[in-house]
């Protein structure tokens, strides 16, 4: 029988001894480490925020965020949030709800979606506020701060994005908490899988904008929040 005898590449980059075995398998390790170290990080310094909608104190404003609306109807996630974000305002737990998505394009208008969703579902028009340039999470808790003036809010989003959301706008100096949607995966497994290794990466970047606090886009104040927050008091 002939002895199988790997090619020359091949052996010249495996370890030949179990110490550089080790080695290659330590470095391998903090490499995992180091990569899920940011979300990991998220995860324990935001989850004593997140609450269910029934415990969830009274805040003046929900911030709903995008999640997708192809040919002007919302994905299946981001239906579940404006859910929750319904359950929250018929509790009387929120008195305006600010939606704030992508609207980068005229034929792409994400906010409206979620403000026609939502006055389909009993929501008066006067009680919702859209955010037309919440291109991404910090960019939506940067302007729900800096533009709408908003400094207290519950978030609405998914459970997997929910850490995320409220290191971001905490960062942004918002006093948030998260009622997340915590429905199985919308596609099932492999979209869940997705989400989760997206989150990996998306952790990392949320660090550097929480540090950093780059300016998103930004343009004149609005007094859109303030005045259906009035209009809520009559």
């Amino acid at each position: 029988m002939t002895r199988f005898q790997a090619p020359g590449w091949l052996s010249r980059r495996v370890p030949r001894t179990r110490k550089s075995q080790r080695r290659l398998y330590q470095a391998a390790a903090l490499a995992v480490v180091l990569l899920f170290a940011p979300v990991s990080a998220v995860h324990a310094t935001e989850s004593s925020y997140e609450r269910s909608a029934a415990a969830v104190p009274y805040e003046p404003v929900a911030i709903v965020f995008g999640a997708g609306a192809p040919n002007g109807q919302p994905t299946a996630y981001l239906a579940r949030r404006l859910d929750v974000a319904l359950d929250l305002y018929h509790r009387g737990k929120v008195s305006v709800i600010l939606v704030t998505g992508d609207n980068s394009h005229p034929d792409y208008d994400e906010p409206t979606v979620m403000r026609d969703y939502l006055v389909n579902h009993g929501v008066p028009t006067a009680r919702i506020v859209r955010d037309f340039a919440g291109f991404d999470t910090w960019a939506s808790c940067a302007r729900a701060k800096k533009i709408f003036g908003v400094g207290h809010a519950t978030l609405v989003t998914q459970d997997f994005h929910m850490p995320r959301a409220l290191l971001l706008c905490h960062a942004a100096g918002i006093d948030a908490y998260g009622v997340a949607d915590t429905g199985e995966s919308v596609d099932g497994q492999n979209e869940l899988m997705h989400d989760s290794a997206r989150e990996v990466l998306a952790g990392i970047k949320a660090w550097g904008q929480a540090v950093l606090q780059p300016n998103p886009v930004l343009g004149k104040k609005e007094t859109s929040v303030t005045t259906a927050l009035a209009a809520a008091k009559r």
